[in-house]
């Protein structure tokens, strides 16, 4: 009998052999917590999209950021959204080293 008449499942009989042959492991220490920061201050909107993810102002991804130190997560990548949008995203490429984004990595 041929695949996918036929599926031999003696790999699969139990939990032993289901660990030693599984593919794909997932720990916290995968995770990768997505931050978008926002100009202002005492700004939290939610990203529709994103379920449970919002737009931060500095004081909040402050606070965000140590919430996600304490659930073990082990990185955040931060997302800079402008004030406003442009057709060249200038707002994106701002070249003083004393813009928001550094504040908020420093």
């Amino acid at each position: 009998m041929n695949y996918p008449d036929y599926r031999p499942r003696r790999l699969r009989q139990n939990d032993n052999f289901r660990r030693m042959i599984r593919e794909t492991t997932l720990s916290v220490d995968n995770l990768i917590y997505p931050l978008f920061a926002v100009p202002g201050t005492k700004v939290k909107k939610p990203i529709v999209s994103m379920p449970g993810i919002f737009q931060l102002s500095v004081d909040h991804i402050v606070k965000e950021t140590q919430r996600v130190k304490a659930l073990g997560i082990p990185a955040v990548l931060l997302f800079g959204i402008p004030e406003r949008k442009d057709e060249i995203a200038s707002g994106a490429m701002a070249a003083c080293a004393n813009t928001r984004a550094t504040a908020i990595a420093g």
